[in-house]
């Protein structure tokens, strides 16, 4: 990895943009940044870093602010960094987080940090190439330098960028810090890892082992409760579990041979129990035969009886469809007669004594009442009834006008009233278009005042403009008037001061001259020539004032004068532009008053705003004369229209009365003496009824009286042929149906008795019962008693198969426990023994855990190659020593370091060293460091070093040591840069970079450009 170039702004004490090539060292190897005290030297280093990891290690634990604080709101501040890897070119440009002014330029806001990195697609890295982005976000340029970068943040640190304060840090730090820097730069945090994946192996494999006992014992507990043992139990083995399972199994085989015989006992008691139930049925059976034939032999007469009176039920059956049909011929006869007799009487009742004349000189189809008698025969019903159909249909157009009367008098009526209606519509409208052309006049008239008014406008601005600017002038001069008075004043007062000033330097000033010989005799020696007249002489030398004229004075007095005669210059040329200015505004005034401009601007004004009134109206005054004229046009129109509705209407109606009006005389001449046509026909319809109905009466009597004959000659003939004396016998033998199917069903179910029992005692299984009853308490108590045994004797014998099963799959189970708590012992022993190694207990002697142990590997190898170098800057006087003993009370040991001074022979703390010794010791192991982690990077070339400060402590012969030291790692190309303010190193490094601090206050970089 090489540093290239560095280009930064805004960036701590530097507000400019500055460039650094590095490049431009190769040749060289070593260089030097050389500045005052807190000019910079160090924030190169720290762009550098800010620009690889976003971090700068001396803002450590403290807020990053790195923008310069000369840097005004619109400067920038990035920096931007050049460096290679592996034969590829990088560019990254970073910027900080910093507070800049908002867009409003109200306030401030914070501006995000800003992170690209770019590639030099040219594989000879020039800049010939193009640059093609990577990244362009802080979190992406990030991850992607994780992968570019062959070194963390504390590596580049230790190996490339050996920062002020840091420098001895390593060398004189304690066990922990050493592990800790160590850690990061070997990344051996993984060792720490498998120490702990040991401790929670160890640490499981032992809970494992302590669950594998806990399931033992708790299987132990089941098998005891198996084989119902209360007592105490010893440690769990294999034998006692094969123990324990044997005895059960014994147990098991007694009890399926108990099983077995008690099984069988049952068998023979439930056998003779069965045989005794059978008997006892037996007997039941032949019992309840016996009595059953004995019960219904006794009733033998009762149904005798009930077959006769079933049989005579059946003869009246069927005679009795005649009685009915007799019986409803008779009634049917009876109403027919009852209907006649009502028929007669209402037509009788409904008819006047006289009727034949009562229709004289009225027509045939003007009767009013009938004039027939009333008949006695069907044959004379028939003619009345043939003439009054006639009469009523003689009226079926009179009824058809009289219908249509109500609908014709509702059409005049709305003719009437839509005539009415038009006659108002047409009076209206007719007074609307009568007064629409005096309204279209006041319109005209007041369009043509509002077009005139309108067109003085542009006549009345320009007046209102010159009112306003008259206005605008009177106003001015009244203000100007006091201002000029004010001005004068000061005037005169700036004339009264200047001329005092005046006369007080011309008093000085006199006083100055007058002080001259004074002055010179206070010069005067005796025995020295005057420097007036050359005498050694002075027999009276000049008396002076008590306050003598200073050159002080004088030059205070006439400052005084300068100082006033401005002031008055000032208060002239304000009198002079104030009074121009008042003539200017009294010329536009005319010399008119004040209050004739006002009134004039107000004319003016008004004038104006009638114009501008005039104008807005135009438009409403023009839509309002087009929407009269539109509207005449329609009125006139509307007129024609609502005439000719009205005349329509009054036709209409004229027509429509006079049709009434002949309808009305032909249903006169049709009514006679009734209401309406209407009541005529309901009177003549209501006596067609009634002679309907009288014939209709006289027809059913006929009929039913024939029909009764009938009845009762087929009632005659049946009761000869059922042998039924009269009627009255027949109705004494009948039942209803209900009873029929009773006294059936009973007896039925008498036959069936009677056949059953028959049945029963005819059975063979009943012939040799035995006569006593048969006893069957005894065997079924035997077979009770039996059956409680047998399954006493099952559910222990299932119970003990259960428990035997469960028995077995525990014994298996714990044989599989048995094996693999064996294994699992034996492992735990194993990681035991190896995390107690690890962690740094017994039996590890050195009390080292497994990473400080590769730590102290890598540490010795460090110490050899720095030994390399500290040999020679030391003159072989100091080695450093790895430090592996046993640290004071306990703790962590193994990355010690002492100094073995070769002298003494002994090895002493590093911390005893002087000031220059640290510093060498510092640098040989920085740079042994440097060395091994360059190996452990996977062989990445560090092609550039950076050493600040430290060099001040050596004297000239060890510091030539040491630069001889620097300058053997310029072999192979590796660019090393150094700050210091040691002078001579100065002298000895000709390539240099000088930090320079402006007249402003902030730093520029000399020597960093590429043309040099």
């Amino acid at each position: 990895m090489k540093i290239l170039r560095l280009r930064l702004a805004g960036f701590g004490p530097y507000k400019d943009e500055q460039l650094v090539d590095f490049e431009r060292f190769d040749s060289d190897g070593i260089f030097l940044i050389s500045g005052k005290t807190g000019a910079g030297k160090s924030s190169i280093l720290d762009a550098i870093c800010f620009a690889l990891y976003n971090q700068v290690p001396r803002f450590d634990g403290s807020e990053l602010k790195l923008r310069s604080d000369h840097c005004e709101a619109g400067d920038p501040t990035f920096v931007e960094l050049d460096f290679s890897v592996n034969q590829s070119r990088y560019r990254l440009r970073r910027s900080p987080a910093y507070e800049r002014p908002k867009k409003n330029q109200v306030g401030v806001t914070t501006a995000a940090p800003t992170a690209v990195l770019q590639v030099l697609d040219d594989a000879d890295g020039s800049d010939s190439g193009g640059w093609r982005g990577i990244a362009a976000k802080p979190g992406a340029v990030g991850h992607e330098l994780d992968t570019i970068l062959p070194l963390k943040v504390d590596q580049f640190l230790q190996v490339i960028l050996l920062a002020q304060n840091r420098f001895q840090r390593f060398l004189l730090a304690k066990t922990e810090e050493r592990r800790a820097v160590l850690r990061t730069l070997f990344n051996t945090g993984r060792f720490e890892q498998l120490e702990a994946a040991l401790i929670l192996r160890r640490k499981g494999l032992d809970e494992q082992l302590a669950t594998s006992q806990r399931d033992l014992e708790q299987d132990q507990t089941a098998a005891a409760q198996l084989l119902r043992d209360e007592g105490p139990l010893a440690a769990p083995t294999a034998g006692w579990f094969a123990t324990a399972q044997h005895d059960l199994a014994g147990q098991l085989d007694a009890a399926t041979i108990e099983q077995a015989r008690t099984v069988a006992e049952l068998t023979a008691a439930t056998d003779r129990h069965q045989s005794l139930l059978q008997t006892e049925q037996r007997q039941l059976r032949r019992f309840a035969a016996a009595s059953a034939l004995a019960a219904l032999d006794s009733r033998q007469d009762d149904i005798v009886r009930e077959r006769s009176d079933l049989q005579n039920a059946a003869r009246a059956a069927r005679v009795w469809p005649q009685v009915r049909a007799r019986h409803e011929a008779a009634s049917a006869l009876a109403a027919a007669e009852s209907a006649l007799a009502a028929a007669q009487a209402q037509r009788a009742g409904d008819r006047p004594a006289e009727t034949a004349g009562a229709g004289a000189g009225a027509g045939a189809a003007g009767r009013s009442r009938s004039d027939v008698a009333s008949p006695e025969t069907l044959g004379q019903l028939q003619l009345v009834i043939d003439g009054l159909l006639g009469r009523l249909g003689a009226l079926e157009d009179a009824l058809a006008d009289e219908l249509a009367l109500p609908e014709l008098d509702n059409e005049i009526a709305e003719l009437l009233i839509e005539q009415l209606e038009g006659t108002r519509a047409l009076d209206a409208a007719r007074a609307q278009a009568d007064a629409l052309p005096e309204q279209i006049e006041a319109i005209t008239a007041e369009h043509s005042a509002a077009q005139l008014a309108a067109a003085r406008q542009p006549d009345t601005m320009i007046a209102l403009d010159r009112a306003t600017l008259t206005l605008e002038a009177a106003q001015t001069v009244t203000r100007l008037s006091s201002v000029l008075l004010t001005a004068q004043q000061a005037e005169l007062t700036a004339s009264g001061d200047n001329a005092d000033a005046a006369a007080h330097y011309e008093s000085v000033l006199a006083r100055r001259f007058s002080g001259f010989a004074a002055e010179l005799a206070t010069r005067l020696v005796t025995g020295d020539a005057c420097a007036v007249c050359g005498s050694t002489a002075h027999p009276q030398p000049a008396l002076g004032h008590d306050d003598p004229v200073t050159t002080h004075d004088l030059n205070t007095a006439r400052s005084t004068v300068t100082d006033r005669q401005g002031q008055l210059l000032v208060a002239q040329n304000a009198v002079q532009s104030v009074d121009l200015r008042l003539a200017e505004a009294r010329a536009l005034t005319s010399g008119r008053d004040a209050a004739t401009i006002t009134a004039e601007h107000d004319a003016a004004t008004a004038a104006h705003r009638l114009a501008d009134r005039a104008t807005a109206t135009l438009p409403d005054l023009h839509a309002r004369l087009a929407q009269l004229q539109s509207t005449m046009t329609r009125a006139a129109t509307s007129v024609d229209q609502l005439r000719g509705q009205r005349d329509q209407a009054s036709t209409a109606h004229a027509f429509k009365v006079s049709q009434r009006e002949a309808i009305f005389g032909r249903l006169a001449a049709q009514r006679g003496e009734f209401d309406s046509v209407r009541g005529q026909a309901t009177h003549l319809h209501d006596e067609l009824t009634q002679a309907r109905t009288l014939a209709t009466a006289l027809s059913v009597v006929d009929e039913c009286g024939a029909a009764e004959d009938a009845a009762q000659s087929r009632l005659a003939v049946q009761l000869a042929e059922e042998a039924f004396t009269d009627e009255a016998a027949a109705l004494a033998a009948r039942l209803d149906q209900p009873e029929i199917e009773r006294r059936t069903r009973a007896l039925r179910v008498h036959d069936d008795g009677l056949a059953a029992a028959r049945a029963t005692l005819a059975q063979p299984d009943l012939a040799d019962l035995p006569t006593e009853p048969v006893d069957v308490l005894p065997a079924a108590a035997a077979a009770a008693a039996a059956s409680t045994a047998r399954d006493a004797a099952l559910t222990w014998q299932s119970s003990l198969v259960d428990r035997t099963g469960t028995l077995s799959a525990i014994v298996r189970r714990v044989g599989s426990l048995f094996a693999a708590s064996a294994q699992l012992h034996e492992m735990q022993q194993q990681v035991r023994q190896l995390a107690d190694v690890v962690h740094g207990d017994e039996p590890n002697t050195k009390r080292m855990r497994l990473e400080n142990y590769v730590l102290a590997a890598q540490l010795e190898e460090i110490v050899a190659a720095a030994n390399i170098r500290l040999r020679t800057m030391t003159s072989g006087r100091y080695t450093l020593e790895h430090d592996d003993s046993l640290a004071f009370g306990g703790a962590r040991s193994g990355l010690g370091l002492a100094i073995r001074d070769e002298y003494t022979g002994r090895a002493r703390p590093t911390h005893s060293l002087s000031g220059g010794e640290t510093f060498l010791a510092s640098l040989a192991l920085a740079l042994g460091l440097a060395e091994v982690v360059t190996g452990q990077a996977g062989g990445v070339t560090l092609d550039t070093l950076f050493v600040d400060e430290g060099f001040g402590s050596l004297d000239g012969e060890t510091l030539e040591t040491a630069m001889s030291t620097l300058d053997s790692l310029r072999a192979g190309g590796r660019t090393i840069g150094l700050i210091s303010h040691v002078d001579s190193m100065k002298e000895q490094i000709p390539a240099t970079l000088r930090i320079v601090v402006t007249d402003r206050g902030f730093s520029e970089i000399e020597g960093g450009d590429a043309t040099g």
